[in-house]
């Protein structure tokens, strides 16, 4: 793993915290509780992974537009919007995100779900508007657009809970568990990286490249998440730990065991290096990124 990747993580995050924060909606304005339970959760913290890829996708590239901020900033938009409505009762009934009370804990599940919807919309409004997204062709930003949807809808996040709660206290098989995952969080992950592909005007063959290793580091990251709900602690995911096993979710420890589970994680992570080597030291962050998928604590 390259010495400097948290230095970078740290950078960027800053850098999409400091985006999010002027331009949201000021959470007086009306409606003012709903931009206030917006900005709760928006503004708790995270890892902010998602835009990060965004970045270090474009970066890969060469040198990014301006609009990789508020492109990427859409995939953090989208991703919060799905931990609020992942945590609602109907959901995961979780108590506790980002180390602090869920959504509708504070504010109630209607004012909640309110809340994830407009994150939805402000992520299309986002990378739509003609004063954000100033210095890319048309035709790019709507195949960013569409990389968006496809990341986020029944195609890809939404149909992936979808099979998710299905195959609660069911037992699947590899190909049936792999399907969930690569839904439920890849695809996300492989339409942010593939929006910063597109924004610094990749080539057909570094496309193609950068879609597999989004691939590989999604299952990464989706085996790592599972691996953390049974050795962490609530203190250090900011969650309540050990509730896949509760809830009946099929998940890579519970099929392949934490040793099986930690070797796969493993053996996508050397996958999606792999698939960098075509790339020069502006992959760098890609690949720090890939390594410090498996390796993190929360």
């Amino acid at each position: 793993m390259p010495v400097d990747i948290q230095p970078y993580l740290d950078r960027k995050r800053e850098a999409v915290d400091r985006y999010l924060e002027g331009h949201l909606p000021a959470p007086h304005s009306s409606p003012a509780v709903l931009h206030e339970s917006i900005q709760y959760s928006l503004l708790a913290g995270g890892k902010r992974i998602r835009p990060i890829l965004t970045m270090a996708s474009a970066e890969a590239i060469g040198p990014p537009p301006a609009a990789v901020l508020p492109v990427a900033c859409a995939f953090e938009l989208i991703h919060t919007y799905s931990l609020i409505h992942d945590d609602l009762p109907a959901m995961d009934n979780d108590d506790f995100r980002r180390g602090k009370a869920t959504n509708h804990k504070v504010y109630g599940d209607g004012m909640a779900i309110l809340a994830g919807d407009g994150l939805h919309t402000m992520a299309f409004e986002w990378c739509s508007r003609a004063d954000l997204v100033t210095d890319v062709d048309p035709r790019c930003q709507v195949r960013i657009i569409e990389e968006l949807a496809l990341g986020a809808g029944t195609a890809g996040m939404v149909g992936g809970q979808a099979l998710d709660l299905q195959a609660e206290h069911q037992r699947v098989e590899w190909e049936a568990l792999q399907q969930i995952h690569a839904h439920k969080t890849g695809r996300l992950i492989r339409a942010a990286v593939r929006a910063g592909a597109l924004l610094s005007g990749a080539t057909m063959t570094q496309y193609e490249h950068l879609t597999g290793y989004a691939e590989d580091i999604g299952l990464a990251f989706q085996i790592t998440d599972d691996i953390l709900n049974v050795t962490g602690t609530r203190a250090a995911l900011g969650k309540d730990a050990q509730t896949d096993g509760e809830r009946g979710k099929q998940t890579y420890p519970s099929v392949y065991g934490l040793d099986g589970a930690r070797r796969l994680a493993r053996e996508c992570v050397d996958r999606a290096v792999t698939r960098l080597d075509g790339f020069d030291e502006k992959a760098d962050p890609l690949r720090g990124i890939a390594h410090y998928i498996v390796n993190r604590t929360h």
